[in-house]
């Protein structure tokens, strides 16, 4: 009998794009970080962040927002819902594939 492999969502399990949704993850529904502040916890150059967010973007999974504080602009960065539910399946596959952790039945 052939066991059925669960399917790893390919948008998100590209290791930068993996790092991001980890990272947006941790916030609490509706909050935000700025591009910045993820870059820096990230240790990613803007164009590499960029692109992987884009490719987030286009998914669904996260929403980008720009505004201006006084005469800055800021570009702020959320999990949406959606993402927030492609996660959660995301990391329920990968407990799956690897098994039971120790100790458990």
């Amino acid at each position: 009998m052939t066991e059925s492999w669960p399917e790893l969502d390919p948008v998100i399990h590209a290791q930068a794009r993996l790092r991001v949704m980890v990272s947006l993850s941790t916030l609490a529904p509706g909050d935000k970080l700025t591009f910045p502040r993820l870059q820096q916890l990230l240790d990613m150059t803007a164009g590499n962040l960029s692109t992987h967010l884009r490719k987030l973007e286009d998914a669904g999974y996260v929403e980008i927002s720009k505004t201006h504080e006084r005469r800055t602009p800021v570009t702020y960065v959320a999990l949406t819902p959606s993402g927030r539910r492609a996660f959660e399946a995301y990391t329920e596959s990968l407990r799956s594939l690897l098994g039971p952790a120790k100790g458990e039945p």
